[in-house]
């Protein structure tokens, strides 16, 4: 559920009360990765839906396979991240972003060692490579707007 802090800007529960290392932990529980896919898939369902107004070219990112758009908010130096997909494995890979950046600072955003995150869930290599390269453009997208705002 989307909920609103108290200067009106919107918060996801990815990275607020679902974590990144909630993630590590709960898919470390798995054994086979087509558990993991419906997992993630779950997290994706779990990402609330943003406004179609918000769905523009202005809001997509290059380089995915899927359409994904990205918006966000600053409140008190944090970055709150809106983001959806067409695709339920893509929103999943979203909710694994997001619960990574959403709520940090510039520094912590650019400081969080993304590579490191992905290797602990073992993601990259059970990705094809289209996803992995649309997974690394929502990433470049945001640590682009942590370097810019």
């Amino acid at each position: 559920m989307t909920e609103v802090n108290r200067s009106g800007s919107m918060q996801h529960p990815f990275g607020v009360s679902i974590t990144s290392d909630d993630i590590v932990e709960t898919l470390s529980f798995f054994d086979d990765w087509e558990e993991r896919y419906r997992y993630l898939i779950d997290l994706g369902k779990e990402l609330p839906e943003m406004p179609v107004e918000k769905q523009t070219d202005e809001h997509l990112i290059r380089g995915c396979q899927s359409k994904v758009w990205l918006h966000y908010q600053s409140d008190d130096n944090k970055f709150w991240f809106e983001a959806d997909s067409d695709a339920f494995i893509v929103k999943g890979l979203l909710a694994l972003v997001l619960a990574a950046y959403n709520g940090k600072s510039s520094e912590e955003i650019l400081g969080f060692d993304i590579d490191a995150y992905f290797d602990s869930l073992d993601l990259m290599s059970h990705l094809t490579p289209t996803r992995g390269n649309g997974l690394r453009a929502m990433v470049a997208r945001i640590r682009e707007i942590a370097t810019t705002r």
